[in-house]
């Protein structure tokens, strides 16, 4: 009970015994709710029902990577006489990957052209969206919500639409075949921007950049001391996702770069023969090309824990 709360023999006094019961009722209650709002949230426990949802959800979510490794661990005749093979890996996977590194594609260059895609990529799409981000979410200026409101509608328009201006203003700048033609579409993406924005929004207050400012620090000097570190857990997400969605991209390095270099799904793509198609050899390829991304999942979950962790606001 606070200091400007009146007692219950104060009540009485003013206004009679029952006031002063109903008073007492109120609190008790209140009280009661109180404390139950606290236990229920410091005793509850998942029960059983949330284990076995959250075990079917990961064995759904991770069959289709365990299928291509059954596929990758058979031979192109077992796949013949039986699509669905056995659920026990087959002891044929070293061969196989072997089979993809020792084919007519350039499997190791294909392999550093889509790392050297992946993170230009990646560390752009973070930089420029949380610069915009940072723009949009802290700093006024005319035609702000305007702008924004349009950047987010560029979500809609499907990507293929632009597959022909953008292939001509490439072939126009001579960098068709060239690793720049993948890079500089996707050095910035709409989602990135409004992700920071929003993320910016809530989690900088205004009181540290008038402190970076009255400091002495200028715009850019407050966005990379200021904003950034604050941005850092948001800022490791889209990094992540951005990473995996460039490396798996297919659609428009197999129009710009082609069989000359290729990226790494581009390069499995020659797996496949005219007429034949080998699964088991296939699969390989997909195998290895997904080993990089599951280390890096590995790896980066901690530190997107610990990111979020250190960029919790404390009361």
């Amino acid at each position: 009970m606070s200091a400007s709360t009146p007692s219950a023999a104060m009540i009485e006094q003013r206004a009679g015994k029952g006031a002063a019961r109903a008073a007492k009722r109120r609190r008790a209650r209140a009280g009661s709710g109180r404390v139950a709002h606290r236990s229920f949230g410091r005793n509850r426990r998942p029960g059983r029902t949330t284990y076995v949802i959250l075990t079917l959800v990961v064995l759904i979510s991770a069959y289709p990577l365990y299928f291509a490794l059954q596929l990758a661990s058979s031979t192109a005749a077992d796949i013949a006489r039986n699509p669905i093979p056995p659920l026990a890996l087959q002891g044929n996977l070293g061969e196989n990957i072997q089979r993809v590194l020792d084919s007519g594609i350039d499997f190791w260059g294909a392999f550093l052209n889509s790392v050297i895609v992946s993170t230009v990529v990646s560390v752009s799409v973070v930089f420029f969206s949380t610069l915009a981000g940072y723009s949009f979410s802290k700093l006024r200026f005319r035609g702000r919500d305007g702008l924004l409101t349009f950047v987010i509608a560029t979500m809609a328009v499907p990507a293929q639409l632009g597959v022909v201006p953008l292939f001509i203003v490439m072939a126009k700048l001579n960098w068709t075949g060239e690793l720049i033609s993948v890079i500089v579409p996707g050095m910035v993406s709409a989602f990135g921007v409004f992700w920071m924005t929003q993320y910016i929004r809530d989690a900088l207050p205004y009181e540290l950049i008038e402190a970076a400012r009255v400091d002495g620090a200028s715009m850019f000097r407050t966005f990379w001391s200021v904003a950034l570190p604050s941005a850092r857990p948001a800022a490791a997400m889209l990094a992540l996702f951005t990473f995996v969605g460039s490396w798996t991209n297919f659609f428009w390095p197999f129009i710009v770069l082609g069989a000359k270099n290729p990226t790494l799904p581009v390069a499995l793509q020659l797996l496949q023969a005219s007429y034949f198609k080998d699964y088991s050899l296939i699969m390989a390829g997909v195998v290895v090309a997904t080993v990089p991304l599951l280390i890096l999942f590995v790896v980066a979950g901690r530190q997107l824990v610990s990111g979020i962790m250190q960029g919790a606001v404390k009361g």
